[in-house]
């Protein structure tokens, strides 16, 4: 899928907000610019959020909670996590229970990224923008790609 700018993919990400329910994991990945937090910025705003998302690159795990958004989401940056064992003490899986996870830098986790995750990889498309590929697990054949 061809996304031609960051408003196209803040769009995308709206289409994702619509389409997560508790227990969705989405693996983020591209390079540092590549539009992971754009993405999800759109799903947090189509999930009710009013402000802006900050990057949870320092924070490492921005949550959010209703009343702020519809359902329970955890943004997650593992930029900065050099050991997947440290990942384990995020207590992520107790976020997921009734949540959303939106993780970024998901290859972080080493073998330990959930196999129900909807993984998307953002990359520079040669003729401008960005170019979006997937794996949809079966839990997301019927949601993705978003019609």
């Amino acid at each position: 899928m061809h996304l031609p700018d960051a408003a196209a993919t803040e769009a995308l990400g709206h289409k994702l907000g619509r389409l997560v329910r508790p227990g969705d994991v989405v693996a983020l990945y591209g390079d540092l610019g590549a539009g992971k937090t754009s993405l999800a910025r759109g799903a947090l705003a189509e999930l009710g959020l009013a402000e802006e998302a900050p990057s949870p690159t320092f924070a490492i795990v921005q949550p959010y909670a209703p009343p702020e958004v519809s359902l329970p989401v955890a943004h997650v940056d593992l930029y900065r996590i050099d050991d997947p064992e440290e990942a384990q003490e995020l207590g992520l899986d107790e976020m997921l229970e009734d949540g959303v996870l939106l993780i970024e830098w998901p290859e972080r986790l080493g073998a330990a990224l959930w196999p129900h995750a909807l993984r998307l990889t953002l990359e520079p498309d040669p003729s401008g923008g960005r170019r979006l590929t997937w794996v949809a697990p079966a839990a997301w054949e019927a949601r993705w790609p978003p019609r």
